[in-house]
């Protein structure tokens, strides 16, 4: 499965909205420097375009608005539930929503999870250094420090939880596709999304931006990441016919 991790990696990043931009306008210096000026200037027109369309907060709050309200805040909190899943991600957002639910919850307990990645720290270990810095008790947290996505934090914690319930915790552009891996796994997750990227101050009339910029990506990435579960279960399902 390592190789398979590795494909997704170097696909998606290929595909990413600002790499296909540069794709672009790296095109247009090309035919720019071949003298070919009708196709340069075809070329660096798109990648301009391009690149203001996803710089701009309407493009990804539309791209945004489905999967952020696939899902609605927890508010009504099952009282037979003890277990609260915080899969690795931005810490500081969804790290809130985490210590509503365990103040809410008697005798909960927190699951953290994430691989060091480009760094020398797993993220299941700064999580829990964030929560515990927030005031959670270090004997609630149970922290897996090994997987590398969502798909093998489902399956790590599929070993532990089995079919008990969970609430799983995480962004909201994020909960469409965590809540099919984790179901696709035979699990029980509850639905707890935070960190909404769509805010009400954003305006449709204001310009591009880096911030909106970053919430193209993270839309993006989780559209391709939906696309390769859906590829990867029908390779699967086509195997075993």
């Amino acid at each position: 499965m390592e190789i398979l991790f590795i494909i997704k990696k170097i696909i998606s990043s290929l595909i990413m909205p600002l790499s296909l931009g540069l794709f672009f306008f790296a095109l247009g210096l090309y035919f720019l420097f071949k003298r070919k000026l009708q196709k340069a200037k075809i070329y660096l027109s798109i990648a301009i375009i391009w690149i203001i369309i996803i710089s701009h907060s309407a493009f990804a709050n539309f791209l945004a608005n489905s999967l952020e309200n696939e899902y609605q805040p927890l508010k009504n909190i099952p009282k037979d539930v003890k277990l609260i899943v915080f899969i690795g991600g931005d810490k500081e957002n969804r790290g809130w929503e985490v210590l509503r639910l365990y103040h809410n919850i008697d005798d909960a307990k927190i699951i953290t999870s994430g691989y060091e990645g480009r760094g020398t720290i797993p993220e299941a270990i700064k999580t829990a250094n964030m929560l515990e810095s927030i005031g959670i008790k270090n004997e609630d947290i149970f922290i897996h420090k090994k997987p590398k996505d969502t798909i093998e934090e489902a399956r790590n914690i599929k070993t532990i939880l089995k079919e008990r319930r969970f609430i799983l915790v995480t962004s909201a552009y994020h909960m469409k596709r965590a809540m099919l891996i984790f179901k696709h796994e035979n699990l029980n997750p509850i639905p707890a999304p935070t960190d909404y990227l769509i805010q009400e101050q954003d305006s449709i009339i204001s310009l591009p931006d880096a911030y909106n910029l970053n919430k193209t990506e993270k839309i993006w990435h989780e559209y391709i990441g939906i696309a390769w579960l859906q590829i990867i279960n029908f390779l699967v399902n086509f195997i075993n016919q």
